[in-house]
């Protein structure tokens, strides 16, 4: 291996290692309450190296959340092309949803984050339009899955319905968590939301929706 080689290793390592620390803090400081300090502390570096490998705080939320975007689109591919039936395939995607939501919390929370006020104000427009395409090309996925699923011509409307319920639900409950209430919807509580999307989108469903 060529000295070239070896730091550039070295750099997508130290990189990595920032994500991971700004991930985790995320987690539990919220956005506001993360800054480059804590990211750099976390991860034994000083803050001016750490603006070695990230110019701010925003290039470093918007690499996760680019990060989280490519592997929305992985597995919105994988959805696509299960041969199930179309009840079988909602429920799947319902699921695919509650899986992310509980290994990788952080792609929900960054969802909601470009919701709001000048959430993007720092960033270029080149890197705003590229997570337009970026996440518009996702919609585009979930669009034809639904399309597959419920054979109508325009899957968008209830594309949007779906995501949204699922990350208006997951909001509700972070909500009551963080007020120290009991938690819902509880898990038997999503399990009827998907069940009431079922009986919406696909009328006379059966109950394959449980597979």
């Amino acid at each position: 291996m060529g000295i070239a080689e070896r730091r550039e290793r070295e750099r997508e390592a130290r990189r990595s290692a920032v994500l991971e620390a700004a991930r985790a803090l995320l987690l539990e400081k919220g956005f506001s309450g993360t800054t480059t300090k804590l990211i750099a502390e976390r991860c034994e570096l000083s803050e001016a190296t750490l603006f070695f490998y990230f110019e701010s705080k925003d290039e470093i939320l918007v690499s996760l959340l680019f990060e989280g975007i490519d592997f929305w689109a992985r597995g919105l591919e994988r959805l696509i092309k299960l041969e199930v039936s179309p009840e079988q395939k909602l429920a799947r995607l319902w699921r695919y949803f509650v899986e992310v939501r509980e290994q990788h919390p952080e792609y929900f929370h960054l969802s909601t984050y470009l919701a709001q006020p000048c959430a993007l104000v720092n960033v270029t427009a080149e890197v705003r339009d590229e997570i337009v395409r970026r996440s518009g090309a996702n919609f585009a996925r979930l669009d034809r899955l639904m399309r597959d699923v419920t054979g109508a011509a325009n899957g968008r409307p209830a594309a949007d319905l779906v995501w949204a319920a699922f990350l208006g639900l997951m909001t509700t409950r972070d909500a009551r968590r963080n007020l120290g209430a009991d938690p819902h919807p509880n898990d038997r509580e999503l399990g009827l939301a998907l069940k009431t999307l079922i009986g919406g989108l696909l009328p006379g469903a059966g109950e394959g929706a449980s597979s």
